[in-house]
């Protein structure tokens, strides 16, 4: 029986993995396919970080370059002084 939204696999892995794995579903008190599925969330969870980082880099500075750019626009629009500096 499968838990819903699961599916069944066949993969290869060397039998050190495959060792590795038992040990530390058996450490955790889970079951290798547990074991192996909460590997990978982990692993997708810090890709997701990384391009998330990633992302907040790259728009991070066109947004300070888009802010110093409209800087005077919005301060006149708004009837303040503008200082470039800020």
């Amino acid at each position: 029986m499968t838990v819903a939204g699961t599916k069944k696999v066949t993969i290869s892995v060397s039998g050190e993995l495959l060792a590795f794995a038992d040990r530390m579903a058996k450490k955790t008190g889970s079951t290798r396919s547990s074991f192996i599925s909460l590997v990978l969330n982990e692993v997708r969870e810090r890709e997701m970080e990384r391009l998330a980082a990633e992302g907040y880099r790259y728009f991070g500075s066109e947004a300070q370059e888009f802010a110093a750019a409209s800087g005077s626009a919005v301060a006149e629009a708004i009837g303040e002084e503008y200082d470039e500096h800020l």
